[in-house]
């Protein structure tokens, strides 16, 4: 631990890398185009609009312990609220110059930043390192599980070198003295109408829903009629090596872009995994799941079952050519966005079928016990108006 009397904090080995690794797994499932060029984000609005509030479960612990060491470190203890907590990532391209964080009017209710990175420099991307513009600490090489606390204000003016290779990824949180600018009170409104339409739908509990299209579009040259660049689901995909493959019964769709919101299969070189996917985040979140978890699911042996795995024909091969040139224009720039993802994948995954088939019911598994523990923590939000860890005792 470092402070300084300048009114910032650096923890090191904060967050663990399992919990990196699971907010990882979420951003890279979930995360939209951000707020500025190259940089995309997924915030908990965000999760509970796309069906996915169960989540923010992972969210919440490393949210109290934030909030309870700026608060001792500041001296404003039951003082904050918290105002905002998104995950970013910033792309090759990626840069902001010299800013401190309450520069602009509507911004002025903001008191502190906390900012965890989630990889590492050097490892998982080039560039991005964080400079503050005085004294010390003035250059901040981010670690994963480290965490840069600071106030959001001029003493704290600082800015991050353009990232050169990678995806740089970060948990942010920002803090407030101003009730009205607290995040949990609507995020508890957003819940609450989220389980009432869910108890209504009992079979799509826990299966993601698309945004709207444009939200997933990546351009470099911020071109969004879709006439460069790529949607960011394939691209991922792309990027690990599949490909889709949407069935002639929604042909009719296959022309413009909500054919992603429809129901296909994925791919790999010329064998289609038989098994339907409601949409193309779903798809992704088990690509992503399979890919976190691959090294803890017991080895299987041999094929996937029986007829969940067929060799595609050439008409299907010449549909998914179709389907990639309509969603990924330029195969190299997705490369090139997401080029260490590449290397992680071809030098430490080998894939198998049979272990992504035990994947689809690990992850479901998963998004069912998240689902569960949101549902037994929801009243207990609701009457504090606050979120944070219900403990067995109380539920």
């Amino acid at each position: 631990m470092e402070a300084t009397e300048h009114r910032r904090l650096i923890l090191h080995d904060f967050v663990t890398l399992d919990d990196c690794k699971e907010l990882e797994f979420i951003h890279k499932s979930c995360s939209t185009v951000g707020y500025r060029p190259n940089v995309l984000s997924t915030t908990l609005s965000h999760l509970i609009a796309t069906n996915c509030p169960n989540l923010i479960l992972p969210f919440v612990p490393i949210r109290e312990r934030l909030k309870e060491k700026v608060e001792e470190f500041f001296g404003c203890e039951y003082e904050l609220c918290i105002e905002f907590t998104g995950l970013i990532s910033w792309l090759k391209g990626a840069s902001i110059g010299w800013h401190s964080d309450d520069n602009k009017p509507y911004l002025k209710q903001r008191d502190f930043t906390a900012v965890c990175y989630l990889n590492t420099y050097g490892e998982d991307f080039k560039g991005g390192l964080f400079h503050f513009q005085d004294r010390e600490p003035e250059t901040i090489m981010p670690s994963a599980g480290d965490v840069a606390i600071y106030t959001a204000d001029s003493c704290n003016t600082h800015l991050v070198d353009e990232v050169t290779d990678g995806e740089r990824l970060t948990l942010t949180l920002w803090f407030s003295r101003d009730s009205n600018h607290d995040e949990d009170a609507k995020l508890i409104s957003l819940l609450s109408q989220r389980i009432m339409d869910n108890s209504l739908n009992m079979p799509n509990l826990c299966l993601p829903m698309p945004a709207s299209i444009n939200m997933y579009w990546f351009s470099p040259n911020q071109d969004f009629d879709h006439q460069s660049g790529f949607n960011l689901c394939c691209g991922r995909m792309h990027v690990l090596g599949f490909d889709i493959y949407v069935s002639p019964a929604s042909n009719c769709l296959t022309d413009c872009l909500d054919a992603l919101m429809e129901p296909l299969q994925v791919v790999r070189g010329e064998e289609l995994f038989q098994q339907e996917f409601v949409n193309i985040l779903h798809a992704l979140q088990v690509l992503q799941f399979y890919f976190w978890k691959a090294s803890v699911f017991q080895t299987s042996k041999g094929k996937a079952e029986t007829g969940k795995v067929v060799l595609l024909s050439q008409l299907k091969q010449e549909e998914i050519s179709r389907l990639k040139s309509l969603f990924i224009r330029d195969c190299q720039v997705a490369q090139r966005v997401f080029n260490y993802e590449t290397r992680e994948s071809d030098g430490q995954h080998h894939f198998d079928w049979a272990i992504f088939s035990a994947a689809i019911a690990a992850w479901e598994a998963y998004t069912g016990k998240l689902y569960n523990e949101l549902v037994t923590s929801l009243p207990y939000w609701r009457t504090n108006q606050s979120i944070y860890t219900v403990s067995f005792e109380e539920s």
